[in-house]
């Protein structure tokens, strides 16, 4: 079976629906440094978190890693929440879920599948700010935007819905991407 079906198999059975997700060349996965910069000048996790910048390899490395990979896999999450600070439960749920697709990705004969998070991993109540800290090292994972990823371009690269939201009553579009040869 070729690796798309291996995985779009997987991803049946998890319940997800073709048009939660979209298949890219990971040349095709847009990176910045202007994401870079938001991260550092606007993202309260900047330097607080073990998974974000300047915790995460440099935007050169980020684009080398990318390369490394024949298929990557943009994955659509979509929510409402009541309250902004309510978003971290539901995206703590997600990851936790993205996980378990990772493994099952990796025990289906991918051996280089690696996900990157729809948010910071989010699993412990307060992030430690240097990776040798972590209490979870085995299960965090970066987000797109901390390895310089243009989401609002990737997804649109992919005809994914995407826009800038104005209040948390409005639908959310969280996106996840999963590296896998």
């Amino acid at each position: 079976m070729s690796v798309k079906g291996s995985v779009e198999t997987i991803l049946k059975e998890r319940g997800h629906e073709e048009d939660t997700y979209a298949w890219l060349d990971p040349k095709e996965i847009v990176t910045a440094q202007w994401v870079r910069m938001k991260c550092e000048f606007g993202c309260p996790h900047h330097g607080k978190c073990a998974v974000c910048p300047p915790n995460v390899p440099s935007l050169a490395e980020c684009e080398r890693f990318f390369a490394e990979y024949e298929h990557a896999l943009l994955l659509r999450f979509t929510g409402t929440v009541e309250k902004p600070e309510d978003r971290h439960d539901w995206t703590r749920k997600i990851n936790g879920g993205l996980l378990n697709l990772e493994r099952a990705v990796f025990l289906a004969g991918h051996h280089k599948a690696f996900v990157l998070f729809v948010d910071p991993c989010n699993f412990c109540d307060e992030c430690v700010p240097t990776k040798d800290l972590c209490e979870h090292p085995k299960n965090a994972r970066p987000s797109p935007e901390g390895l310089a990823v243009d989401v609002f371009a990737t997804a649109r690269h992919a005809c994914m819905p995407i826009v800038v939201l104005d209040t948390y009553e409005r639908e959310m579009n969280r996106y996840a991407i999963l590296l896998v040869e």
